[in-house]
This record gives structure tokens, sequence and C-alpha cells, in this order.
């Protein structure tokens, strides 16, 4: 059981964290044989599992609309949940190796203070996962690899879960903004080129000024 000088306020913040990680299982129950999720779909939000007095859980990435695929370039929200039972520790970066060149937190870092949760749960991105280096459709995984301060790292299995049913309200992440590219230099005929610069010919000498008379 985890204690807190704060009194009901963690017991009411792990309540928070169980019914997100169990509303995408109910949502899979509607009652009848017509519901519009009969057919099969993810059980769970997403990856989850423990590393030190961490809990690690929810773990998806929102992909596109259905039949949609997020293309290479792109970036793509990373949602998550982690519960600190411990002493404060700090969760540095995450990278998504083999899917992604970078992955950017919110001011860089998540600080997790003694018996606390915090939630990166969406339905806006905290953390995204930029300039995707291959193309991610609804259904597949990718491996995202957590970094601690203090209790060291873990790599999950994270699923890409279409935009629909429990997650059509999420936001995708935002449009990367294109590289600036430097123009060249356009140059006017009879003007030297910038490149180059006026030098005498060798063997030849400048010619002397005329003298004062």
């Amino acid at each position: 059981m985890i204690r807190s000088s704060r009194g009901a306020a963690l017991p009411h913040r792990m309540l928070i964290v169980a019914v997100a990680a169990l509303i995408p299982a109910l949502a899979g129950c509607e009652a009848g044989n017509n519901a519009p999720t009969i057919s099969w779909h993810q059980p769970t939000a997403g990856a989850g599992t423990t590393i030190g007095a961490i809990a690690i859980s929810n773990v998806f990435v929102l992909g596109a609309p259905p039949s949609g695929t997020l293309a290479a370039g792109q970036s793509a929200g990373l949602f998550f949940a982690l519960v600190n039972s411990g002493k404060p520790d700090r969760l540095v970066s995450v990278t998504a190796t083999g899917a992604a060149k970078s992955v950017t937190l919110p001011g860089g870092h998540v600080t997790l203070a003694s018996q606390q949760a915090v939630l990166l749960d969406g339905p806006e991105p905290k953390a995204v996962i930029d300039d995707l280096s291959r193309a991610l459709p609804g259904g597949s995984y990718i491996r995202v690899t957590m970094n601690f301060q203090n209790a060291g790292s873990v790599t999950l299995k994270v699923p890409v879960m279409p935009q629909s049913q429990y997650y059509s309200t999420f936001s995708p992440a935002p449009t990367p903004s294109p590289t600036p590219t430097a123009k060249k230099a356009k140059s006017h005929p009879g003007s030297p080129s910038p490149t180059t610069s006026a030098t005498p010919a060798a063997g030849t000498s400048p010619s002397p000024s005329p003298s004062p008379s």
C-alpha cells in the first residue's frame, strides 16, 4: 500500500490511473451483438511494466485514422502514465530506436516526486515522437526505451493505435515545420562573382598614379 502525507490525494490519483487503464477495455465490451466494437480491437490502451518503484502503464502511439498510415518524416503523439511509489526520480529521456530520430518530453524531462502519479495520457499529446524514420500503420508496434535518472532504463513494445473509436477524440501530433534552406544569391550581368576577387595578373605591376605638377 502506498502511504502519503497528503492523505487521500494519492489514492485518488491511483484511482484515476486505474480507471484510465480500464476505459479502453470496457469500451470493447459494449452490449449487444450489433455493437460497433464487436470486431477485434486492442483490449487495452497500451503497454505497461514496472522498473524499480515506478509503474509504467498505457503506453501507446496515436496513429492515423483507420486505413491510414503515419508517413516517414511525420510526428506522432506518445501517451503514457507513470506512478512513483519510491524515492524521487526523473524520466530524463525517451528513445524510439528504429522508428524515429528523437522523442520530445514536456519541459525536456518528467519529474517524479515521491508517491506521485504523472499522467501524460491525452487527449492532447505532451510527449511527441519526432521525424519518423519509417511509416507506422495502425496495429503495428515500435520499441520505446524510457531512461530514468535513478531507476535505470526499460524498453517496451508499444502499439500504434488507430485514431478511431475511443481514440477518435485524441489530437494528432503537430505537423513538423519544414527546415528552411539557404537561397543562393543571384548575380547581375557585369558584376563580379561574389566568390571571386579582382587581383592583378602575374607579371604585371599596377600603373603609377600621375604625380601632381
